[in-house]
């Protein structure tokens, strides 16, 4: 099977943008993870991170959760069903660009 370089147009630029891949690719190996470990996790600063997620957030690939551990903030994200499937549509496309071998 030959590589299809023109499917590289057709990737969802929501996910493709390298920090929100990274951010749905970790939620993607978790059930939840907090605002402190995607931070950790990926490197990002507060802010970026928060643009990021919000972001995700409106394109519906994530849910936000904000609540309390005991008297602390707390931030869970978790990837939606939407995100899910926007995510292994993303690697069906890339692996189709690449010729099948990704």
């Amino acid at each position: 099977m030959s590589p299809d370089f023109r499917d590289l147009l057709d990737l969802d630029r929501t996910i493709h943008e390298p920090a929100r891949l990274m951010i749905v690719s970790i939620l993607a190996a978790v059930e939840s993870a907090d605002f402190l470990y995607l931070q950790r996790e990926t490197g990002l600063t507060k802010g970026n991170l928060s643009a990021h997620l919000s972001k995700l957030e409106a394109a519906g690939y994530i849910s936000i959760e904000k609540t309390y551990r005991g008297k602390v903030p707390l931030t869970l994200c978790r990837l939606t069903q939407a995100g899910q499937a926007a995510l292994e549509s993303y690697r069906l496309q890339l692996s189709s660009a690449m010729g099948g071998e990704f």
